[in-house]
């Protein structure tokens, strides 16, 4: 079994993953491999890359795969784009299917090479552009939030940069840099659009988008996570978007933050102490920014009847 300790503390050592030569090197035989593979007892990570133990997590294979990878491409590969959002924690991208891993380019030869769910790049990276995230080399949250809003639609884009600076990945001084990263590039006229939309207060891409909705409505919330008191300063909640002329809130609610009965409850009571402090609340999830009008509607609606109520 020593040749099984020795690829443990190898896999430890590199991210949890071994090659197959490095296998090979420390007794193991290729049916042996193969063996291990089809029984459940290792898994296959990608083309001669394997995580010595079964049924980790989608994260943790993920999160291998991203490291492997990268070894596979050699000196000067770094994760890019959605890659690298995912591993600085920034959300409001689609589920990512693809490892994006940019080479340096004088090594075209690297693209051909590349595997299924591997895309390679070659982008133009200073040093002060890469950085490490557990070990991982990795662009700069800055230079990462900029090429992501190069190449997005608008709303992934707006819920990047809200995400980052919601979480203290970027800052609002941060902008700047972000900015920069635009000249000459395509895509900059678009993106620099979005950082004008920008607002570090929303807490889930469901309320970016929920927000983004109602401002392509025309009825834009006048604040975010407006916090709610009592007469006696007792806080009653905070509102994920308010406006507070009509005392409307609008919730984005988010599935799994709602699921358990303890939080089912927590929502109920809350909602009973504004509505009985005055305030209406209206309730979005997702597939309610899917349809482009009937956020707004709902809005313009519930608007409309604060300030003319019924007799």
């Amino acid at each position: 079994m020593g040749e099984f300790d020795e690829l443990t503390r190898l896999a430890a050592g590199q991210g949890g993953f071994v090659t197959a030569g490095q296998a090979l090197r420390l007794g193991l035989g290729r049916e042996q491999i193969r063996y291990l593979v089809r029984a459940g007892r290792w898994t296959r990570v990608s083309r001669g890359c394997y995580l010595p133990s079964a049924g980790p997590t989608a994260v943790a294979l993920r999160r291998v795969r991203t490291r492997a990878a990268i070894a596979s491409l050699g000196p000067g590969a770094v994760a890019v784009l959605d890659t690298a959002a995912e591993l600085h924690g920034i959300a409001g991208l689609p589920p990512a299917a693809a490892i994006h891993v940019s080479v340096p380019p004088d090594r075209p030869h690297v693209q051909r090479r590349a595997e299924p769910g591997l895309t390679v790049h070659q982008l133009t990276l200073a040093d002060a552009d890469v950085c490490q995230v557990e070990g991982v080399p990795v662009t700069t949250p800055a230079r990462t939030v900029a090429d992501v809003l190069l190449r997005a639609r608008r709303y992934p884009a707006v819920c990047v940069l809200d995400s980052a600076l919601n979480q203290g990945i970027l800052a609002e001084d941060d902008l700047s840099l972000v900015l920069a990263h635009f000249a000459g590039r395509r895509g900059a006229v678009a993106a620099r659009g979005y950082l004008a939309e920008a607002d570090g207060r929303a807490q889930s891409p469901l309320e970016t988008r929920t927000r983004l909705r109602c401002v392509d409505g025309g009825v834009p919330p006048d604040t975010l996570q407006l916090p709610v008191r009592d007469e006696d300063g007792y806080l009653l909640g905070i509102g994920d978007l308010a406006w507070r002329g009509e005392r409307l809130i609008a919730e984005a609610d988010g599935r799994a933050p709602h699921l358990t009965p303890e939080a089912v409850y927590a929502d109920r009571f809350r909602q009973n102490r504004l509505v009985n402090a005055g305030w209406r609340i209206l309730r979005f999830t997702w597939s309610d920014t899917l349809r482009p009008d009937y956020i707004p509607q709902t809005v313009r609606r519930a608007l409309r009847q604060s300030r003319h109520p019924p007799s």
